[in-house]
């Protein structure tokens, strides 16, 4: 199944709008986008790309966003891969492309802001190893060039105005059997 729109040589490009159903007494309806099963190999790829850009400006923007919300949480978006039984799961890999001019591109992770309550979380943990070690995780900066200093790495917490700022703890976890990890 094909949906397209023809190319034009003026004027911005067409546009593919799918959108669900709205509901004035219940929940609105919702959109599935899933790839076809294969049950004897892999099930297919869903692939969500903007086009490459042309000689002069950008290549198109990728927005995932959830609306928000009048009286309750707006909603989650979960991003992850399946479970595997006989394998390794498959990983979630977050980077930046390469570019030949200008600063590299910026990764940023940001909790939500709060007037009322303390303002969310970020966290950041390995994966669990029932029968041996838990995943490691790895904080550093990548080496520098042929000139010019490896980038640092800061730890801070925020200023207050009326109250103590942040602590930042750095520990090991208890042994039960066993001597506790070193700092």
């Amino acid at each position: 199944v094909l949906i397209s729109v023809g190319s034009g040589t003026s004027g911005a490009g067409g546009e593919v709008l799918v959108a669900a159903g709205r509901s004035t007494s219940a929940t609105g309806g919702s959109v599935s986008l899933g790839s076809g099963e294969g049950t004897a190999t892999s099930s297919g790829n869903v692939n969500i790309l903007s086009a490459n850009s042309g000689t002069a400006g950008l290549s198109g923007a990728l927005h995932f966003s959830s609306g928000t919300a009048k009286s309750s949480n707006s909603g989650a978006i979960y991003l992850g891969t399946g479970a595997a039984t006989s394998g390794r799961a498959g990983a979630v890999v977050v980077s930046v492309g390469s570019g030949t001019s200008g600063r590299g591109g910026l990764v940023h992770v940001s909790a939500g802001r709060s007037t009322a309550l303390t303002g969310g979380a970020v966290r950041i943990m390995s994966g669990e190893g029932t029968a041996t070690s838990s995943g490691v995780i790895t904080i550093r900066s990548t080496n520098a060039g042929s000139s010019g200093a490896s980038g640092a790495l800061s730890f801070i917490s925020g200023t207050s105005s009326s109250g103590n700022s942040g602590s930042i703890f750095v520990g090991t976890g208890a042994s039960t059997d066993g001597r506790a990890g070193a700092v």
